[in-house]
């Protein structure tokens, strides 16, 4: 991780660092540096964490990886260097904007508004946002509504702080929408009881129950809010690069690397804890890896 560490750092300067000009793409950009830049959710499993011996894996994060190899070989160089940048929900799309990373890999919602900003690769995962709490506080989870008056935790930045946010307010609700920085800070705020409950996606939701102390403690909503069809991030108006990592990721799903992938991580003990997810991989997803799309419209996947 100590190579990233440069890169993490550049985060807080991220506003006033200039993006690769148009006239050089991002695989002009690889090709001379001999580098590609992977942004990541340390703390967000299954998709991108870090294991036992503090090395990033994840589902999304493992995509990535085999779309930089596939990348390599398009690029005919003999060497890649792949770097790993700890990313957050607030800072994944400006990290993309200004070049420190070329792609990020993990839980981004793939949504219409967002394609204002970046682009998105064809879809790998389809979530449904839902409530988790503890069982012994008064509340449905699935039912929001049952929330009134108390406070939802949510990662800064996400789909789901929206989602509750956008509810909240429909709904008059008053529900204090509390802001965490990751997803496991989102589910500390409703162990250590400073949230009534937390509003995150499903797999997300089961991955922190599971590896709670007491996951027996909890329970999980089956109603979901909306889906939330997840994508690769890739920077918006490199078409030449957009075309080369869609390619990727089409040829690793028509050739079973992507459910391969599914398998390891959402159907079989991960690092490092070992837990299972036991989390079979839904219609709605089979149907979207049997016709990959990177469309933003929640009709696309029903």
């Amino acid at each position: 991780m100590s190579r990233t560490l440069p890169l993490l750092l550049a985060t807080l300067c991220w506003a006033g660092l200039a993006a690769p000009s148009a006239a050089e793409g991002r695989l002009d950009k690889i090709r001379a540096t001999g580098q590609i830049s992977l942004g990541f959710p340390d703390a967000s499993p299954p998709f991108g964490f870090l294991d036992q011996n503090a090395k990033p894996v994840g589902y999304s994060l493992e995509i990535c990886e085999h779309v930089a190899q596939k990348l390599k070989a398009v690029l005919g160089m003999n060497k890649l260097e792949v770097r790993h940048v700890p990313v957050m929900s607030a800072t994944r799309i400006p990290l993309i904007n200004n070049g420190t990373i070329d792609l990020e890999c993990g839980t981004a919602s793939n949504l219409p508004e967002r394609h204002k900003l970046v682009s998105f690769a064809p879809t790998t995962f389809v979530a449904q946002v839902v409530l988790v709490a503890k069982k012994d506080t008064p509340v449905d989870v699935d039912d929001i509504a049952s929330f009134r008056g108390k406070a939802i935790s949510a990662q800064a930045g996400g789909e789901t702080q929206r989602v509750a946010t956008r509810i909240n307010v429909r709904d008059k609700l008053d529900i204090q929408v509390m802001p965490a920085k990751d997803t496991a800070e989102v589910f500390l705020l409703v162990e250590t009881g400073r949230a009534a409950g937390a509003i995150n996606d499903d797999a997300l939701a089961h991955a922190t129950v599971a590896g709670a102390k007491r996951p027996a403690d909890y329970k999980i909503g089956t109603k979901g809010l909306e889906f939330a069809p997840y994508g690769i991030l890739e920077p918006k108006d490199d078409a030449a690069f957009k075309a080369a990592v869609d390619k990727a990721v089409v040829e690793l799903i028509q050739d079973g690397t992507v459910a391969r992938l599914y398998g390891k991580y959402f159907e079989q003990p991960i690092p490092p804890k070992g837990i299972n997810l036991e989390l079979p991989m839904s219609d709605v997803l089979r149907r979207a890896l049997a016709n990959p799309t990177d469309s933003g419209d929640e009709g696309a996947y029903r």
